[in-house]
């Protein structure tokens, strides 16, 4: 299987300040702390980690608790090992399937440090501490068919807490397994999922278990920030935060201004009354009213909790999409007070995993995978346009240059007789052209009507690379591509995730 690559900038809603940390550093370099694909920064990055000994120990020790048995372990003990690390929302059925491709990314990349000479081990940051039940408290999945199945448990969080702890109630299994039939993997994955989400779990635990299993070949450690051992390594840091959160917010305000001077938007709204940490009194997690309060009951926001991350880890790298990047351009301040580093900040790997079935309809239409990143009408107006017969296109066209050669011509007629009647001139040829392309239009979508298997290819196309108007790894869970493709696929994927290439790749799967 041989990938090709996508650059950003041809995907739809990439921000221009993504754009620029992948693409143009030096635009975004006052934002950020290494240039995130020069081999040399991980170095210079390395050497500016100042770990103690006695955080290193107590920081295996929590990460023993809840990872025993680990191989990595040993390693991150021994002084001068590095952290890469990336998370993600602990979702349903591991959430979109990019969670996957994050961690293999941290998986690569320490791999390849250590190799280097610089001891590095993968961590997976688990965000039990987020609230919005709602946003992982559903997923998506498709069917033989490539249709669309929305998967959701009846699970609540009356108090709104953190979501980690909240018991699963109802998940979808019945769901999943009917929307899986037909696959030829389907049992196995069913299998994995049954026995990770079996009843009591909670969103935290199942999703620990589930992708702790699928990434069971590597030797990744995973991380809850809610048990009590690792908020007790954190806790100096909130103190700190407690302490200068004036001084802190003065200095994102400023920093939200230099975005928007260099044509940039901040993430994260702040103001001078915001507070960059929650409570989590009584189960519940509410902004932080500098009352107060035990730092043990204390939450980073959005900004804080990856200077939090890597206070409490030797971070060298850090995996993340395009939205969590950019809030680091707004969260390098804080380092810079709080840390006096930053990590590299690297792009996740990004696939779209292109199936036999899909890659032969895009062929058979000329397509290429950016031509179906558009709205569903757009994409099947595509499709017709390449059912017109090529002796209607062509006398279209030779209408069209006939059309423009005469308007030429009595250009200079109408200029010599009246230099103002130039401009109606101009208008009648753009109403004649116009008029020219919605006849060709329509006959388009007379031909796509008359060819019913057109129709139901552009439905495919769509569900298949561009659902609901998201690239697919952003949308489906990795379950349904294991059903069809094998439990290998992970290692299939994991041997070209490419941690110097900052651009998409399309990877054929057969």
């Amino acid at each position: 299987m041989e990938t090709t690559c996508i650059r950003h900038t041809e995907l739809p809603n990439t921000t221009r300040l993504f754009a620029d940390l992948v693409y143009h550093y030096d635009r975004v370099a006052s934002f950020y702390g290494h240039a995130p694909y020069d081999p040399d920064s991980f170095s210079a990055a390395a050497a500016q980690i100042q770990y103690p000994p006695e955080r290193r120990a107590a920081m295996v020790a929590a990460l023993a608790e809840q990872n025993p048995g680990n191989p990595s372990l040993a390693l991150l003990a021994q002084e001068g090992t590095v952290a890469v690390v990336s998370g993600q929302q602990v979702g349903l059925f591991s959430g979109p399937a990019y969670t996957i491709f994050k961690a293999l990314s941290a998986i690569r990349l320490a791999e390849q440090l250590t190799a280097q000479g610089l001891p590095a081990v993968p961590v997976f940051w688990l965000a039990t501490e987020d609230h919005d039940l709602v946003e992982i408290n559903q997923g998506w999945v498709f069917n033989a068919a490539h249709e669309v199945i929305g998967l959701k448990s009846s699970s609540t969080n009356p108090l709104g807490g953190p979501v980690g702890p909240i018991a699963l109630k109802d998940a979808p299994i019945a769901e999943l397994e009917s929307a899986l039939a037909g696959f030829p993997f389907a049992d196995e994955v069913l299998a994995l999922v049954k026995e990770c989400y079996s009843p009591g779990a909670t969103f935290g635990g199942a999703f620990r278990a589930l992708v702790g299993k699928l990434l069971a070949k590597w030797p990744i450690l995973f991380l809850d920030p809610l048990a009590p051992s690792v908020r007790a390594i954190g806790a100096p840091l909130l103190e700190q935060v407690v302490e200068r959160m004036p001084e802190l917010n003065a200095a994102l305000l400023e920093r939200n201004q230099e975005l928007s001077a260099a044509g940039y938007h901040a993430q994260v709204h702040v103001e001078a009354s915001s507070s960059l940490l929650f409570s989590l009194e009584g189960g519940k997690r509410l902004p932080w009213k500098q009352a107060p309060i035990a730092s043990s009951l204390l939450s980073p926001n959005a900004l804080l909790r990856p200077v939090l991350q890597d206070f409490i880890l030797p971070t060298v790298a850090y995996f993340g999409g395009p939205a969590e990047l950019a809030y680091f351009a707004q969260s390098q301040v804080l380092y810079s007070r709080l840390l006096g580093r930053m990590p590299v900040m690297l792009h996740r790997a990004g696939f779209t995993l292109l199936d036999e079935r899909t890659e032969k309809i895009l062929s058979r239409y000329g397509l290429t995978i950016v031509d179906t990143l558009i709205h569903e009408t757009g994409l099947r107006e595509r499709l017709a346009a390449k059912l017109i017969p090529a002796d209607v296109i062509e006398k279209v066209t030779q209408l069209r240059q006939r059309i423009g050669g005469e308007v030429e011509t009595l250009y200079a007629v109408v200029q010599a007789l009246d230099p103002t009647l130039e401009k109606v001139l101009a208008k009648s040829s753009a109403k004649m052209i116009y008029q020219l392309d919605k006849m060709q239009r329509k006959t388009a979508r007379q031909a796509l009507q008359r060819d019913e298997q057109a129709q139901r290819h552009a439905e495919f196309l769509h569900h298949s690379l561009y659902p609901h108007r998201h690239m697919h790894e952003r949308f489906y869970s990795i379950l349904p591509f294991l059903a069809q493709h094998g439990m290998d696929l992970i290692e299939r994927i994991y041997e070209h995730v490419e941690v110097s290439c900052p651009d998409h790749q399309v990877l054929p799967i057969h």
